[in-house]
């Protein structure tokens, strides 16, 4: 319990005692970047990008946004490669990357591998996190990227997981793996990974899903995060399947004088994309 207990007030004074955080914007912007989208559907790239805009004009911090549906080749992005703490969104990279490194030594997951990666996901139970990742190392962590393409993702060093370097760039390609055949992960590795972030306990429901329609199927991971600069980082990654569509969504934030104004600023941007899908 003692050393439990050790591992997770390590995570947590990493906010005191990293000195090393990716600056919210480039020193020479001028002005703050546009939300962009382009789609095969006629009128719903400029639909789509008047509403994320409209959702984030008066909400403060540093937002940056991910959309891309399958179904209608549409894409938006915002800020989609600044980089920010991952706090717990790295999750599914964790778990990505034991299934990835299974595969490869032709071998099922143990016992204790399904429960750690059943907390992990769930719950988010850092602890569980802390365990897979020291089992794993960077070298493995550091492999599955390269596979995967997620060039952008710096993993956090000495431990300190919550730290890695994410953009929504390579969330985004993390997520297109889980959600169809490729060659990184089996489609029972996908299925697995899909199932978990179905069963996200009620408490951690939040995010990405807000505003999805009944008929839509839904697969999310959160993380938040509070450090002495940039305020709490709120993050939400999701996927979304139903009503004609196959998309994903990621929501970066951080500059958040709160966790739920973090978690409002997401829902808000969550809410039109879902809206502007669906009556497409």
């Amino acid at each position: 319990m003692t050393r439990g207990i050790a591992r997770h007030a390590k995570w947590i004074a990493t906010g005191a005692l990293a000195a090393c955080v990716a600056a919210a914007t480039p020193a020479a912007a001028a002005t703050a970047p546009a939300v962009s989208c382009t789609s095969a559907k006629a009128g719903l790239a400029d639909k789509l990008k008047r509403d994320i805009t409209s959702a984030l004009s008066h909400r403060s911090g540093t937002i940056a946004v991910g959309l891309y549906d399958r179904t209608t080749k549409t894409t938006c992005t915002l800020r989609s490669s600044t980089a920010y703490d991952s706090a717990s969104v790295v999750k599914v990279t964790v778990l990505a990357t034991l299934l990835w490194d299974a595969k490869k030594h032709n071998r099922y997951l143990t016992d204790r591998e399904s429960t750690l990666a059943k907390a992990m996901i769930t719950k988010s139970d850092n602890d569980a996190t802390s365990k897979l990742w020291r089992q794993l190392g960077l070298t493995k962590i550091k492999g599955f990227l390269t596979a995967a393409g997620m060039t952008q993702t710096k993993p956090g060093a000495n431990g300190y997981w919550g730290l890695t370097q994410i953009t929504v760039t390579d969330e985004q390609k993390l997520l297109k793996l889980v959600t169809a055949s490729n060659t990184v992960l089996s489609d029972n590795a996908r299925a697995y990974i899909l199932k978990l972030m179905g069963q996200v306990i009620s408490s951690q429901r939040w995010g990405t899903p807000y505003g999805a329609g009944s008929g839509i199927s839904w697969h999310v991971k959160n993380g938040w995060l509070q450090r002495s600069t940039h305020g709490w980082r709120v993050h939400s990654v999701g996927t979304f399947k139903g009503g004609g569509h196959d998309y994903m969504i990621t929501v970066l934030t951080h500059g958040n004088s709160t966790m739920n104004y973090g978690i409002t600023t997401i829902q808000g941007v969550a809410k039109v994309i879902h809206r502007d899908l669906a009556a497409s």
